[in-house]
């Protein structure tokens, strides 16, 4: 069953490399399309994956305007091929774990009707690039938190949910989890971790602010939704949102 994997990419090309390379080292155990999303970058991000799409032709790179990671999504989701049964997504700046999509998609072997597995995900504040794994100094922490990343959709349940919602500028994928969520998938909690999370300073999350505010309109637009259509189902309670409070930073 071949897997898609979706990477939104905007002025990453520090990180792109490693988060590219921590794919293609499970494309030997599952069949793998690695779709990247150049989302107007100005530095060498799209360069350095151009570069590694030479040697690996998996992957395929796609360039547009910058106008945002819910778009540039969505881009991703328009370029997916017709024989990709499975969906995943991976952040520029992240890691996918060794393994991880290997013993999921055993999942959905054992049983045809699960739609979707959700896993672990590991924040670290030092990685190591060689090894793609968070470094021996790091300090991490292990939730269930919100994370595309974290999933892995079966395609039909894609199809179902649709497009990411452009209007958001951030906790796009809040609201999209929760649409997911909201259609009562036959879905599996796994205690496995599949991403290790980069803390840096760059990252999008850093902004508490917006972020929380993006992220209580979606909680507030998923309950617009369940008032308006009571088919819909609750959001089980499985996410966590927290991290060190010595890592909440400018």
């Amino acid at each position: 069953m071949k897997l898609s994997v979706i990477m939104p990419v905007y002025n990453r090309e520090h990180y792109v490399v490693p988060a590219l390379r921590s794919l293609l080292r499970q494309c030997g155990d599952v069949d793998m399309d690695i779709i990247v999303i150049d989302d107007g970058s100005t530095d060498g991000s799209a360069e350095a994956v151009r570069a590694m799409a030479t040697d690996a032709p998996r992957i395929r790179l796609f360039q547009q305007a910058n106008m945002g990671v819910a778009r540039a999504r969505n881009a991703g989701l328009r370029q997916l091929p017709p024989d990709a049964g499975l969906v995943s997504f991976l952040d520029s700046d992240d890691l996918s774990v060794q393994g991880r999509f290997q013993a999921d998609l055993a999942h959905f072997k054992a049983d045809p009707d699960l739609q979707l597995t959700y896993s672990l995900m590991t924040l670290a504040d030092r990685i190591d690039d060689e090894a793609l794994e968070p470094a021996a100094d790091s300090r991490t922490i292990t939730v269930r938190g919100i994370s595309l990343s974290a999933a892995l959709f079966g395609r039909a349940l894609v199809a179902r949910v649709g497009y990411f919602d452009e209007e958001f500028e951030q906790s796009e994928d809040t609201d999209y989890l929760l649409r997911v969520f909201e259609t009562g998938p036959n879905y599996r909690l796994l205690d496995t971790v599949a991403i290790y999370y980069r803390r840096h300073p760059g990252n999008v999350t850093r902004d508490q602010g917006g972020r929380l505010r993006n992220h209580l309109r979606a909680i507030h637009k998923s309950m617009r939704r369940r008032k308006a259509d009571p088919a819909l189902h609750e959001v089980p309670g499985i996410f966590e949102l927290k991290s060190p409070t010595d890592w909440q930073g400018p």
